[in-house]
């Protein structure tokens, strides 16, 4: 129980120390640049303790649950030795995670609801709901199948540099051929795609994968899926606009 306690004190301390500097950011701009009091002190209080609570519980589960659970899965497929099944679970894994994404989610609102604004949709709460669905979709779909081609990547030891410089060579392509009011959309998806649900479940998928394979190195080969989680939604949100 002393032993508990201690480490829950120094994941809290860890967080403050995470903390810190926003909140001196943000108290230096108030109070020193600003010259205003801080508005509504209590509830500001209140809000940051919550955010201290959340983040270290948030940091302290990743820990304890996430990461070790996608590691051992990696291992357990890998261990199977059936290539189906790992690239199934790689895809599901991707696209699960991501449509789950609340970031995405209030992307894709925001992006029916200016679609509808601009007159790209009806302005309709059933056009906007399919134009939001129709994004999450795309997006996660575009994720799954990035994680599956990173899955590969492990698997045969290609090189990542190579790789990402010919889909950014795409992203540069298709950005030139791409409604402008697509644009913006398919750069963002590829920022909220890796958020909190789909960062720790992936990158414990690519560590415990190359872990568990002979001749692979976690450092080396364990690392970069979320790049390609990155990348494909940008793709794939252009050509969605494309058709759409």
């Amino acid at each position: 129980m002393k032993d508990s306690a201690s480490e829950l004190a120094r994941a809290i301390a860890g967080s403050v120390r995470d903390l810190a500097p926003i909140l001196a950011v943000v108290l230096f701009f108030q109070l020193a640049v600003l010259r205003q009091p801080l508005p509504n002190l209590v509830e500001t209080g209140v809000g940051i303790l919550l955010v201290l609570l959340g983040l270290t519980f948030f940091l302290k589960g990743l820990e304890q649950g996430l990461f070790p659970l996608g590691e051992s899965l990696a291992t357990a497929f890998a261990r199977k030795g059936s290539l189906f099944w790992l690239l199934a679970f790689a895809f599901a894994l991707g696209f699960g995670t991501t449509v789950a994404e609340p970031a995405l989610i209030a992307v894709a609102a925001e992006a029916a609801a200016a679609a509808a604004g601009s007159g790209v949709i009806e302005h309709t709460p059933e056009a906007m709901a399919g134009y939001a669905l129709g994004l999450r979709l795309t997006v996660g779909l575009s994720v799954g199948i990035a994680i599956v081609i990173g899955v590969f990547r492990i698997l045969k030891g290609w090189r990542i540099d190579v790789m990402l410089i010919i889909g950014y060579s795409m992203v540069v392509a298709m950005t030139l051929l791409a409604p402008r009011e697509i644009i913006g959309i398919a750069y963002d998806s590829g920022g909220v795609t890796t958020s909190t649900i789909t960062v720790p479940l992936v990158t414990a998928l690519g560590v415990g994968l190359a872990s568990s394979l002979k001749g692979r190195n976690p450092m080396l080969d364990g690392f970069g899926l979320i790049a390609f989680a990155s990348l494909a939604p940008i793709i794939f949100v252009m050509a969605f606009g494309m058709l759409v």
